[in-house]
């Protein structure tokens, strides 16, 4: 590993150049994908969401049936209860026997008249739910043809760039194992947090990543024999020249 001295520091800086070009040219390609996997993952989440609700709605449905058997069987259960103690009230001695059945009669009506209601209820929401069928089935028949579409076009650009990718991401390891560890870490934090991918910049016109850069800080920089950074975003800067000679050696 580089030692302190001042050409082992311009190693440092050159290693950190040409990381920074190569991600930037990784960067690029990930743009020709452009946001195709934003959208297949879009689309995915979509169609498990339609395929999760489509299962809930067939165990509703079970559900709804055995319900409906049961709430029958209490209608019929209630209906001979209604027809056994209006043929008591026919046979009771007192007035009290006779409420006592007429408040059992009422209270079957009631739950007959409650069981019809909730049958009604299960057959609206199963109509509901069929429609609801119907409406997810085609979308999820336009998801299968978008998914196929997207999916297609993203393998199209990821086999036009494959073996640029490869080439790029072997370089990247390459030069990653030229940079000492702490200035390796510094440039992956950095680099994680701008938004543009640019941990390295050059000064350009007297300024680095849009802020101006001191004079007497522009010959501090040139003299390449340690790292500085920017006061405003902490971006790693670098002389033009030092910046160009890096990324023309890509070239060669």
């Amino acid at each position: 590993m580089a030692t302190d001295t001042t050409s082992s520091i311009e190693e440092q800086l050159r290693a950190l150049v040409r990381l920074q070009a190569i991600d930037s040219r990784i960067d690029q390609l990930d743009k020709l994908r452009g946001d195709l996997p934003d959208e297949i993952r879009d689309l995915e989440d979509e169609k498990a969401g339609l395929e999760t609700r489509l299962g809930q709605i067939g165990s509703e449905k079970k559900e709804g049936e055995v319900q409906r058997k049961k709430l029958k069987l209490d209608i019929a259960e209630s209906e001979g209860l209604i027809r056994k103690y209006e043929e008591q009230q026919l046979q009771v001695r007192n007035n009290r026997e006779y409420d006592a059945l007429t408040k059992e009669i009422e209270a079957h009506r009631q739950r007959i008249q409650n069981a019809f209601e909730e049958i009604e209820q299960l057959e609206g929401r199963d109509v509901d739910n069929e429609d609801m069928v119907t409406t997810a089935d085609d979308r999820l028949k336009e998801l299968d043809d978008l998914l196929k579409e997207k999916n297609e076009e993203l393998q199209h650009v990821e086999k036009d760039t494959e073996a640029e990718q490869k080439a790029y991401e072997q370089a990247r390891a390459e030069a990653a194992e030229a940079i000492e560890d702490r200035y390796l870490r510094a440039y992956e934090r950095l680099r994680g947090r701008m938004r543009d991918g640019r941990a390295v910049v050059p000064i350009e016109r007297g300024a680095a990543a849009g802020y101006m850069v001191p004079p007497q800080r522009q010959v501090e920089i040139r003299q390449r024999d340690r790292i500085i950074v920017s006061e405003h975003d902490g971006r790693i800067i670098v002389d033009p020249e030092l910046f160009q000679e890096v990324q023309a050696s890509l070239d060669d």
